[in-house]
């Protein structure tokens, strides 16, 4: 179960986080993820959260760009123009939040030809959990499984 107070908790804990991070057992840490995520989301329903879709973007990178330009049947300039913008470091992300393709009911318009940084998103399954350590900090006030695998990782350091 997700605590109700789970993002004041996520605050609390970043020192604690990012010290496991930097100084765990990274082995040991990246053996137990798949487990640690199917738990976190077995608990977790992203359609009544959506907290990532709503509060910041992916990158879209070309084949992204290419794939639901195609499916939305207009031009892939007119996509970018449309939807996106280009950031600081040069990457294409939605202009404003929450994202564009996001429906009422939390549900994805472009689901199927989401970007890659959605499909893979919270990452909590794989290394990018452990080596890009600002990035998941952020995550675990923003997404309650990235919150509950840090949560079970920091028990499980201890």
């Amino acid at each position: 179960m997700v605590p109700d107070n789970w993002e004041i908790q996520a605050k609390e804990n970043q020192k604690a986080y990012k010290r496991l991070l930097e100084k765990g057992n990274k082995n040991k840490m990246l053996k137990m993820l798949p487990d640690l995520h199917e738990e976190a989301f077995s608990k977790i329903d992203c359609l009544e959260c959506a907290r990532c879709c709503k509060n910041h973007s992916p990158r879209f990178k070309q084949p992204d760009i290419k794939r639901i330009a195609k499916v939305l049947r207009i031009k892939e300039g007119e996509l970018v123009h449309r939807y996106l913008r280009l950031d600081a470091d040069g990457d294409y992300v939605t202009q404003a939040s929450p994202c564009p393709f996001l429906a009422d009911d939390n549900t994805c318009n472009i689901y199927e030809d989401r970007p890659s940084d959605c499909r893979r998103y919270p990452y909590t399954d794989e290394d990018v959990l452990l080596k890009r350590v600002q990035l998941t900090l952020k995550n675990t006030t923003v997404c309650p499984a990235t919150f509950v695998v840090m949560e079970r990782l920091l028990e499980v350091g201890k």
